[in-house]
């Protein structure tokens, strides 16, 4: 589970929640520091403004949205009996824009930052502009910390990606394998690193976490891809002094560990996170 980002908007801390790929900011801690607090949240979904902007984003960006049972509830807006929960909202719309969570990751209601931005012009637009340039400066900062990552990324498998098969090519396939048995190989030693580094191979990996995207590299931290590249120099050398593969597990992990306890520490690295 990703860890939510928190952003200060004039003195109040407010939660960030990644949500089906998408943002979503914590409407209760927006009202926090509101007079009427959450009650203003509730006093929001009463208007009928409010209601057509809901609609009209979900048509937009939702399509499982309900929109006959949408038009009912738009039609009993603005009557005095009229309320709306957001639990009653999603049940009745099928609507993906707000959503009511509870637990460890987060609790209260969370808006998708369109919706949250609306919700902060209601509340005041100073409000409002303040939510969205430290929004702004917190999605900045994701990028630049991608942006290096990526970078570090590619230049380390460019250094690393000829060294470490040419050794295998060398070292490891006999002469007329066929196509399938060379990819074998090369898969068979991924997969030895994958084990050093991580303590399960790729298959293991994927039978934990069926529902996460990409493969156990894709989920790396900066140290750990950095280990890695360490490793497949390490490895190939080791290839061609022409050590098993199971002397050469022993020592990759053993410098895995060496390694990843000098990185965490280092603080250059905990710069670009």
């Amino acid at each position: 589970m990703t860890k939510n980002k928190t952003i200060l908007v004039k003195g109040t801390k407010i939660t960030i929640l990644r949500h089906m790929e998408q943002d979503y900011i914590s409407m209760t801690d927006m009202v926090r520091n509101f007079e009427d607090g959450l009650s203003l949240i509730e006093k929001w979904l009463r208007n009928k403004n409010t209601i057509e902007f809901l609609g009209i984003w979900e048509q937009l960006n939702n399509p499982d949205f309900n929109s006959p049972d949408f038009e009912g509830i738009k039609n009993e807006a603005g009557l005095n009996r009229f309320t709306l929960s957001v639990k009653r909202w999603v049940e009745k719309t099928r609507a993906i824009g707000l959503i009511a969570k509870s637990g460890r990751y987060g609790s209260g209601t969370f808006a998708h930052k369109d919706i949250a931005f609306e919700f902060g012009s209601w509340l005041s637009p100073e409000f409002k502009l303040y939510l969205i340039k430290e929004f702004q400066r917190l999605k900045d900062e994701e990028n630049e910390r991608l942006k290096l990552e990526w970078n570090l990324q590619r230049t380390l498998a460019k250094i690393n990606y000829r060294i470490h098969t040419d050794a295998i090519k060398e070292n490891l396939i006999p002469p007329e394998l066929i196509k399938q048995q060379i990819n074998y190989v090369y898969a068979n030693e991924a997969d030895m690193l994958n084990v050093a580094l991580f303590g399960k191979t790729s298959q293991q990996w994927r039978i934990e976490n069926p529902d996460a995207d990409g493969n156990i590299r894709d989920h790396a931290t900066i140290e750990q891809l950095v280990v890695l590249s360490n490793m497949e120099s390490i490895n190939a050398v080791m290839i061609h002094q022409g050590l098993p593969q199971g002397e050469r597990l022993i020592q990759l992990n053993k410098s895995a560990i060496t390694q990843m306890k000098s990185l965490i520490a280092n603080k250059t690295l905990k710069k670009i996170k």
